[in-house]
């Protein structure tokens, strides 16, 4: 006779919004308050032009991760805004980022960088970047400037070629 089964263990109340990466409705957490479902990602296995010994063209090691930033349900507009501009090249005209990890011999480790790298360009499009207050220059920096101003005529005055009579 069989040992019964252990009961299923409980998740943690953190649940599926940890950055586990296995199931179908698994999440990355980027922030505190963005995570993305797995399934806004799109991943293609491609062939890599660079170490890969007897496999190199055997082997579709490289991957191409797709994310579909206007798309994303998970993204508020602020982030995806920064995001794009953070982008830059690697967005498509029609608000795809794609982003290719090629460094590594093995797919599970191509597939493992390039979801990093896509964290951390969403984390940095999460910052909001702080407002810059216009300012004028304090009085003492005024004077400093005319100084230096004045001291640079001068050494410029200097090398002129004497008037001629």
């Amino acid at each position: 006779m069989t040992p019964p089964a252990d009961p299923p263990t409980p998740r943690s109340p953190a649940g599926p919004a940890e950055s586990d990466d296995t199931g179908p409705t698994s999440r990355l957490r980027i922030t505190d308050r963005i995570a993305i479902d797995a399934r806004e990602l799109e991943e293609s296995f491609i062939r890599a032009s660079g170490p890969g010994g007897q496999n190199v063209n055997k082997v579709a090691s490289a991957v191409q991760l797709r994310f579909d930033v206007y798309r994303s349900p998970s993204l508020p507009a602020a982030v995806k805004a920064r995001l794009a501009r953070l982008a830059g090249s690697r967005l498509s005209k029609a608000g795809v980022l794609i982003i290719t990890a090629e460094r590594h011999r093995t797919q599970a480790r191509n597939r493992a960088e390039a979801r990093a790298r896509l964290i951390e360009l969403i984390a940095r499009a999460a910052v909001v970047p702080r407002v810059r207050k216009a300012t004028a220059p304090s009085a003492g920096a005024r004077r400093r400037q005319r100084e230096a101003k004045a001291r640079r005529s001068a050494l410029k005055r200097q090398r002129a070629a004497p008037p001629e009579e």
